[in-house]
């Protein structure tokens, strides 16, 4: 999730992973796509809305790639190739489906901000995790000319949904990335850091999502200037009685559960899952300043029960779903030296997925796959943490400071002491 809701690029981001444009080699077609929009029944007669994109041309079954979305399948005009964003993988050659969850846009039911997980003995429920095997199902049995074979894959709230694969897991899913999952909301994820509650992230995200919905209208500020909005009420308690706050679900929700308790327990993932039979690639970025305790969470959750190497991990260089477009050259004034997404979309992402859906490949993966931001470059590992590190406490607190790094420097960043407050309370 991003915390502004104005911002167009953010919902682009959120309907799939994105590959680099022209850095694969031309196995699939070229000649354009079907488009194809349906509406998928739910065990609970719900029926979801998806796009179908399946390549023209293509004479060998293929897979399927499913990104789940809250934030409007859209997938691109009939007869026109992938977007430039998805040429890599397209070249691979797959059906690309986005369909919309439950209850947004034009799927039909109620649309629950990350929806717990049901009760495992309660068969008439559902939740995220049967919705998506009720996908896949239908996906494999009324899409044309596919091989049997489904991945997910996407990039925050949509990265969430696609763990949420492993929950119920359908036969048919043979490899699944998601990356900057909002796995935790409460504990490191969006809402809070830590249990640091992002009032402005948390306010306009819910109304953005929610308003509609339950009648609010739109947002009540006066202005563009949110901060100065935001300092105009005395009290949380001022905002949400002023605003009529209260209507929104994920609002009252922070009001009536500050506390990481059990409403906010049932919705993290590393807490509710209880396997991994699925091939993942967990991604994140150093500086994701949304999710980057997601991925690292899934990963640990992941590792407790692998027992046959399906749990991989990456975290790169980048902000929130920075590698979710080509090139990745630089973090603001930081340079890297290389197009780390482009390295990532290409070299990481379009193997994975050529191997488990296509059988393309030797399946060498290692465990982790890190960003050297020393060094400015990728290392890999065979387990995560390495065998050879070891815990340290933090030895200063730093505030950038200085002219810009020059492009390819292995030097850091030059920064100046700030004072911090220590494990033991005292402030240095």
């Amino acid at each position: 999730m991003r915390p502004s809701l104005g911002h167009t690029w953010f919902l682009v981001l959120g309907l799939a992973v994105v590959a680099a444009p022209g850095c694969a080699q031309q196995r699939g077609t070229t000649s354009g796509f079907d488009r194809r929009e349906v509406m998928i029944p739910m065990r609970d007669g719900v029926k979801l809305f998806a796009v179908i994109m399946s390549p023209r041309g293509a004479i060998a079954p293929l897979p399927i790639l499913l990104t789940r979305t809250p934030y409007g399948a859209r997938g691109w005009d009939a007869g026109e190739a992938a977007p430039r964003n998805l040429a890599a993988l397209a070249a691979d050659g797959y059906v690309f489906v986005q369909e919309d969850i439950r209850g947004r846009n034009r799927s039909q039911g109620e649309f629950v901000m990350n929806r717990p997980n049901r009760d495992p003995h309660d068969t008439t429920s559902t939740d995220e995790s049967t919705d998506t095997y009720d996908t896949v199902e239908w996906l494999v049995h009324n899409v044309a000319n596919n091989n049997g074979r489904v991945g997910l894959f996407g990039i925050s709230y949509p990265g969430w949904l696609t763990e949420e694969a492993l929950i119920d897991p359908h036969p048919a899913v043979k490899a699944i990335s998601p990356q900057a999952p909002m796995t935790d909301t409460w504990l490191g994820d969006d809402f809070f850091h830590q249990g640091a509650f992002r009032m402005s992230y948390g306010f306009e995200y819910g109304w953005g999502m929610e308003a509609e919905e339950v009648g609010a209208g739109p947002m009540p500020n006066k202005g563009d200037d949110m901060y100065t909005w935001y300092l105009s009420f005395p009290s949380l308690v001022a905002l949400t009685d002023s605003t009529g706050a209260m209507r929104i679900p994920t609002w009252r929700r922070f009001v009536e559960n500050p506390a990481y308790d059990s409403v906010w327990q049932r919705r993290a993932f590393e807490r509710v899952v209880t396997g991994v039979t699925i091939p993942t690639l967990t991604v994140g970025g150093f500086w994701d300043q949304e999710d980057l305790f997601g991925p690292q969470a899934t990963f640990e959750a992941l590792e407790k029960f692998d027992r046959n190497g399906l749990d991989h991990l990456v975290i790169g260089p980048w902000s929130h779903g920075q590698w979710g477009y080509p090139g990745g050259e630089s973090l603001g004034n930081v340079h890297w030296g290389s197009a780390t997404s482009d390295s990532f979309l290409v070299n990481i992402e379009a193997p994975w997925f050529a191997y488990w859906l296509k059988g393309r490949g030797d399946g060498h993966f290692p465990v982790a796959r890190m960003f050297d931001g020393g060094t400015d470059r990728w290392r890999s590992f065979d387990r995560w943490p390495p065998r050879e590190a070891k815990p340290r406490a933090p030895a200063a607190c730093c505030r950038s400071s200085g002219p810009p790094i020059a492009r390819g420097s292995t030097r850091g960043c030059r920064t100046r002491p700030i004072p911090c407050r220590t494990a033991r309370g005292r402030w240095r």
